[in-house]
């Protein structure tokens, strides 16, 4: 092992973690924008891509432009091996109040609205209203998503999508869709069902009632209720507890989970475990990893592994 260790750490890689390259890296962001409704950024020292909802005039309320941004923003991310973490986050007074209805379902294009979000292409897993949900799920990195102000029936959705939420005690949350008489359809089946029980879950879903960033911690919908900043909390934490690691590891562990979280074939899950396995052992980032705690090498990761999942979105 030792011998293997050495001669696999005694050539540098020759693609670094931009998280890794220290001083050599320029301190800059690259940034872009989807039209007017989301901008992302991403630093090139820390590999931390932001995407900010940037409807505050309209508390980032889900208009058809804003869901093809959201979607947009995170396939654009999804295939950047350069991006270690990703913070979703919302300009102004809210994180995101849901779906836009006057815009949306009562315009003169409501009919054709409805087809475009609810339409799912062959061989998709997803259609367009569900992508701005699932997609960050498929990302092979963390996704916090920062919730402050309000956030409300597809914000909500959208958030509950990501692995991690960070949210003020005071935000108000809500799956709001009973209020207009309908379900929540944007990967709420898949996401909720993971983090609370099926009576709350029904609770939440047929009453759309209010709760508290505090309450919504005790039920499992937030991750951590921050009385200071929950943006400069959510970056403090994955760079001191995720970026240290192996890129390849953590992709691997989000992918783990969400395989086998709530899967009920025991023996697919063993076998998930093992696959995924296979994947990291003996490859150069977890020799780096391994030399570090063993050896107290510390050497550069290089860029995490092409992911081989298979795009099953409304892409």
């Amino acid at each position: 092992m030792m011998l293997l260790l050495s001669r696999q750490l005694s050539s540098p890689p020759s693609s670094l973690s931009l998280h890794h390259l220290g001083k050599q890296a320029a301190r800059r962001s690259l940034s872009s924008s989807y039209s007017s409704r989301v901008e992302t950024t991403i630093d090139a020292t820390t590999g931390i891509a932001k995407v900010t909802l940037a409807r505050p005039d309209k508390l980032n309320a889900l208009d058809m432009e804003m869901f093809h941004a959201v979607r947009q923003a995170a396939l654009d991310l999804k295939d950047n091996r350069n991006v270690r973490a990703v913070i979703l986050s919302g300009q102004g007074r809210a994180f995101c109040t849901g779906l836009d209805f006057k815009s949306v379902m009562l315009s003169s294009s409501a009919n054709q609205n409805m087809e475009t979000l609810l339409h799912r292409p062959p061989e998709a897993i997803s259609n367009l209203a569900q992508d701005v949900c699932y997609l960050w799920r498929q990302l092979p990195v963390p996704v916090v998503c920062v919730l402050h102000g309000m956030c409300f029936g597809g914000g909500l959705q959208i958030a509950l999508g990501a692995d991690f939420r960070f949210a003020t005690p005071d935000c108000r949350l809500s799956i709001m869709e009973a209020k207009w008489g309908l379900i929540p359809d944007m990967g709420c089946s898949i996401v909720l069902r993971e983090l609370v029980r099926a009576d709350v879950a029904k609770d939440l879903i047929m009453t759309g009632r209010v709760v508290s960033g505090t309450e919504a911690g005790q039920l499992g919908l937030v991750t951590k209720c921050v009385d200071t900043d929950p943006m400069a909390e959510a970056e403090r934490w994955l760079v001191e507890e995720i970026l240290p690691k192996s890129p390849d590891a953590v992709a691997k562990a989000k992918e783990l989970v969400q395989k086998t979280w709530v899967a009920e074939d025991e023996e697919y899950c063993l076998k998930v475990e093992t696959d995924l396995q296979r994947q990291l052992l003996i490859s150069y980032n977890q020799l780096a990893a391994a030399g570090s705690n063993l050896l107290g090498v510390k050497l550069p990761y290089w860029t995490r592994q092409q992911s081989t999942k298979k795009d099953k979105t409304s892409s």
